[in-house]
């Protein structure tokens, strides 16, 4: 707040501005908002007695008449000659009044908080309380802390209340909680119409309800809440911040709002708010003193506020003559709206209010391109005649117990019906039957997974199988009792089924049942029309196919390596003895001769490392090294490949006898399929006709056709799910395995109608039994069937060794090899460098360097490090010098230089070997 001041009266030249203000005082937050203005305008230029502006206020009543209140602003726009103008306090009359002030271009100051009233659309609207769609983040974060997933919206009929529709629902969407029904309650509805409307809402699921509505309306709502029978055990109820500022304004002497949750503006405590308070209420009471149950709520302190910001901003803004701002140009027959369009009073005003800020009596009050910002909100829980501050919400902390604060969520919540129990957000509708009926297959076999019969004595139904007991876990790990029924999906002799499983799925969705429970598959086509619960079976489908002997080959000896590593192998055998030639040709006797006679020795040489019976002396270091690494490949590559041809002529190797369902419909083979399952139509998209399918209803019919096989009547193979594979391998364990899963599917679980709000309860105690007790309950119906591994035979190994288990070593003696050749290769240049620095072209030194390296270099060391060659080539012509092919070469002899010449040469004559003796 501003600090008062001193200064001597009547020294300072006054002006006044007149400012409109337009309330509807046969209300009580008019009359309260009057009084606020009015001790606003005082005490502010109390504070600034030095100010050369002073408000004059012109107050006009609205009569809760939108015409009215648009008629009392084109009063003052056109008679007064208004700077600006205060009001009016509702939505659809300011409706009127903003457009009138866009015209006039006066500012209008509102605390109308419709969504729809835009400052940002409006430049002459500046909005004095939060927009109303800023409540819903705490009453989002309230909804979504409490995992209700759906919602009933309660509002007031008007503009006020249809604005917050769109902006409810967008803001639900975002956490997941829909929006399921919207009702719009009329001021003029009669308590017995309310009575209708609460009865609707009493038969739906849904018991969280979010009331926007204002006091008048909403106190007789609530009466007849409590008259319904629905502020008990289990309801929830939010009230908006239009209604929860209030509370003073309903009667709360029976206590009809017990529990309600409320969220409401936060304006912080101080001693200033406290003496404001009282001075309040001494000036309400000396202006109204029949009206005795009016209080001041935060409507009134904004508006408190928003007249010293408006104060302070006509202190900036000069004016020197406030009687004369209508144009000129006005025209006596002109009409009241011709005329507002030529009024010109707040351009130079305007700048100054859409954007000011300062500590007022509300606390931080921050107005931004026309609108008021808030940040934090109060959560409220009414108890008795009163309401507690549980929590605060804040876009900082989001929910805190504690303005400000770290420490997340709220505080003790009472809920109706005096309880501290969080209610789960939706029951049974009461116009319902008592118990559940829940839908179940009827089978003829595979009854360890759903059986049903009568029972002689009671002559009542039972159900058993390892479904129903699932079922019945689930149901007593739920926080809450549920009653049903099992009902079995029969034909009208009560004893075939009605249809396929399918067709069970379709009665769910057309209200048949409440529930369907079995082992039914959880597929996309049936999620269109139903919702699953999350599965507790595995998942996935395959074939069940007889199993055979491998028949020994005479090419066994092959399998153990697949082709891509015999051929791997073929390649580095070969350049192996390549490398290892290189370095052995000059130096090694064993390696030079024939060229023939060389192939089949780099040859003969690779393939004996394979079994170590290589005999030649190796000369070189280098090829040394590299055989050094092959021979140790070589040992892992035959170690492995001894291992695995013992294994396959030593095991037996059983194999399905079908791997491919390609290969039993191109060859028209029959295939089977467990009746009313929806295999059949999965058989059928993948081109099999109905004569190559047939359907079967126990695992002794499925044992049977396998065995028969096609050609005998039977099957080739059977499709079917993991859970009855697995029960049917169990027992037939000897003679049939499974291939890999032919198609994938989501499990087993249980069938709701769309939109059940059991689903997310049910899901979860299916998670919680599937940790808990699934594997006692598996083992109570499948526990011999689980001595039998499904997979055990399903994937037999073909003991074949691929190329990927070998990169390594092939890797190592890759890089080895290449290293040695390239070393040895530089090695070689480096020797010879004079004769690449010659002047003699490309092809003349590739044929030089390759009689240099044919030259055998291997006896008389001694004597030929004596020698020194010098190949000159000459010109037949005139027997000049040209060129200098090569010099320096140590180790050769006379007759070996010219027997590196072709004597068929025409340049052989020219040859000349020199020999020295080197000192």
């Amino acid at each position: 707040m501003l600090t008062s001041c001193s200064c001597t009266p009547n020294v300072v030249t006054k002006i006044e501005i007149p400012i409109g203000v337009i309330l509807d005082t046969s209300l009580s937050t008019g009359k309260m908002s009057k009084t606020c203005i009015s001790m606003a305008i005082h005490d502010f230029y109390k504070k600034n007695c030095n100010y050369t502006s002073v408000i004059r206020p012109y107050f006009r009543d609205s009569e809760s008449d939108d015409v009215q209140a648009a008629s009392a602003a084109i009063d003052l726009m056109k008679n007064v000659n208004v700077m600006a103008i205060i009001g009016p306090m509702s939505s659809s009359q300011a409706d009127f009044v903003i457009e009138l002030g866009n015209k006039a271009k006066v500012p209008i100051i509102s605390p109308a908080s419709s969504p729809s009233l835009s400052p940002i659309d409006n430049a002459y609207f500046i909005r004095s309380s939060p927009d109303s769609t800023v409540q819903l983040k705490p009453i989002v974060e309230l909804i979504k802390r409490f995992n209700w997933s759906e919602i009933v919206f309660v509002y007031e009929d008007g503009e006020y209340g249809r604005g917050l529709v769109p902006y409810l629902s967008e803001a639900m969407r975002t956490i997941g909680t829909k929006v399921t029904s919207q009702i719009v309650v009329y001021p003029s509805f009669s308590d017995d119409q309310i009575l209708v409307e609460l009865y609707k809402l009493k038969t739906m699921q849904t018991r969280v309800f979010v009331v926007h509505a204002l006091p008048g309306l909403a106190s007789r709502w609530f009466k007849k809440v409590s008259e319904a029978g629905m502020m008990d055990d289990g309801y929830v109820w939010i009230i908006t911040d239009v209604l929860t500022s209030r509370l003073h304004y309903l009667d709360h002497k029976d206590e009809t709002m017990q529990g309600v949750i409320g969220v409401k503006s936060y304006i912080p405590k101080s001693n200033e708010w406290t003496a404001f308070k009282k001075r309040w209420k001494r000036e309400f009471r000396s202006r109204y003193p029949e009206d005795d149950e009016t209080e001041l709520d935060i409507s009134g302190i904004w508006l408190y506020d928003a007249v010293f910001g408006l104060a302070m901003a006509l202190e900036k803004k000069p004016v020197t003559n406030t009687n004369s701002q209508f144009s000129s140009s006005v025209k006596i027959n002109e009409t009241d709206l011709d005329v507002i369009q030529a009024l010109e009073t707040g351009k130079t005003l305007l700048p100054l209010i859409r954007n000011f800020r300062f500590n007022g009596l509300s606390g931080d009050f921050n107005v931004l391109n026309g609108q008021l910002q808030s940040s934090v909100y109060e959560i409220v829980n009414i108890i008795g005649n009163g309401e507690k501050t549980i929590g605060f919400w804040s876009p900082e902390h989001s929910i805190s117990k504690q303005l400000n604060s770290e420490t997340k969520g709220l505080k003790r919540i009472t809920w109706p019906g005096d309880t501290h129990v969080i209610p789960r957000g939706w029951e049974i509708p009461t116009a319902n039957k008592n118990r559940l009926k829940i839908g179940v297959p009827v089978k003829g076999g595979f009854d360890q997974f759903i059986n049903s019969y009568i029972n002689p004595e009671t002559e009542q139904l039972v159900m058993t199988g390892f479904c129903v007991d699932v079922f019945n876990a689930v149901v007593n790990a739920l926080p809450y009792a549920l009653k049903y029924e099992f009902v079995p999906f029969v034909s009208s002799d009560g004893i075939s089924p009605a249809g396929s499983y399918n067709d069970l799925i379709f009665n769910l969705s057309n209200g048949g049942f409440d529930a369907v429970v079995g082992d039914i598959t959880i597929l996309a086509n049936r999620s269109e029309n139903v919702t699953f619960t999350l599965p507790y079976t595995e998942a996935g489908v395959s074939l069940i196919v007889l199993i055979q002997d491998e028949i020994k080959s005479p090419w066994i000896f092959m399998r153990p390596l697949e082709n891509k590593l015999w051929v791997t192998i073929g390649v580095f055998l070969v350049y192996t003895g390549f490398v290892v030639w290189v370095f052995e040709h000059r130096v090694n006797k064993e390696f030079r001769g024939p060229a023939y006679k060389q192939v089949g020795m780099l040859l003969w040489f690779s393939f004996s490392t394979l079994v170590y019976a290589h005999r030649e002396k190796l000369i070189s270091n280098l090829s040394r090294f590299v055989v050094i690494v092959w021979v140790f490949v070589v040992l892992v590559l035959t170690s492995s490949y001894t291992a695995s041809l013992t294994s396959m002529l030593t095991v037996q190797q059983l194999r399905p006898r079908y791997t491919d369902l390609n290969e039993i419909k191109l060859k028209g083979e029959s295939i089977g399929y467990q009746e009313g399952s929806f295999v059949r139509d999965v058989l059928i998209e993948m081109g099999f006709n109905d004569s190559q399918l047939k359907n079967y209803s126990t695992y002794d019919q499925y044992d049977n056709a396998l065995k028969l096989g096609s050609q005998n009547g039977g099957v080739s193979a059977i499709m079917d799910e993991l859970p009855y594979i697995r029960v049917f391998l169990a027992k037939y364990c000897v003679n049939y395995t499974v291939t890999p899963l032919t198609n994938k599917t989501a499990g087993f679980g249980f069938a709701f109608p769309k939109e059940s709000q059991l689903v997310h309860d049910f899901s979860k105690a299916v998670l919680q039994v599937t940790e808990t007790q699934l594997m006692n309950i598996t083992n109570h119906w499948f526990n011999d069937e689980a001595s039998c591994d499904l997979y055990t035979k399903a994937r037999p190994r073909s003991g074949e060794l691929g190329l990927d288990s070998f990169k390594g070593v092939f890797l190592i003696t890759g890089l080895s090899t290449t290293s040695a050749l390239l070393i040895f290769f530089f090695m070689f240049l480096y020797q010879n460098r004079e004769m690449l620095v010659s002047r003699d072209s490309i092809s003349q030194k590739l044929t030089v360097i390759a009689n240099i390296y044919d030259v055998f270099k291997g006896d008389d060391e001694s004597r030929k490090s004596n020698l020194q060659v010098a190949a000159v080539e000459f010109n037949n012509n005139n027997n000049t010098e040209v060129t200098v092919i090569h010099q320096d070469v140590a180790n050769l002899s006379h007759d070996e230089v010219f027997s590196t010449s072709d004597p068929e040469s025409p340049v052989h004559d020219t040859i000349q070997v020199v020999e020295t003796t080197t000192n």
